[in-house]
């Protein structure tokens, strides 16, 4: 494989990424499974959503990877499957939250967000 289509290859698969991930929603069940699974009801109970929405976006995330899923009787319990994933989300979100704190100043060079984006 040449160069050029090995970077093509991975810009690609980041913007697939960027895309599952581009998804405040989903953001949130990745931040709220990082430390233990959960089931449906019990996600339901942390993110505001209704509950064909928040099945919808499981999904998703379980057919890329993101998530795993086990059964209990008739609950269905979700797990982050990628630690990959996991830890590019607490990058980025941390990084944001750093931004957004007015009390704390970051140089324009280290910024993931544009300067008027508070």
């Amino acid at each position: 494989m040449e160069p050029s289509d090995t970077a093509d290859a991975v810009f690609e698969s980041v913007a697939e990424l960027f895309s599952l991930l581009s998804t405040p929603i989903r953001l949130k069940i990745i931040g709220a499974l990082c430390n233990t699974e959960k089931n449906v009801s019990q996600l339901l109970g942390e993110i505001d959503t209704t509950q064909p929405n928040m099945s919808q976006h499981l999904s998703t995330l379980y057919r890329a990877g993101v998530l795993g899923k086990r059964r209990d009787g008739t609950q269905i319990y979700y797990r982050l499957q990628s630690e990959r994933v996991a830890m590019l989300c607490r990058a980025v979100c941390t990084q944001v939250a750093i931004e957004l704190d007015a009390e704390t100043p970051v140089e324009p060079t280290d910024r993931l967000l544009p300067l008027g984006a508070r």
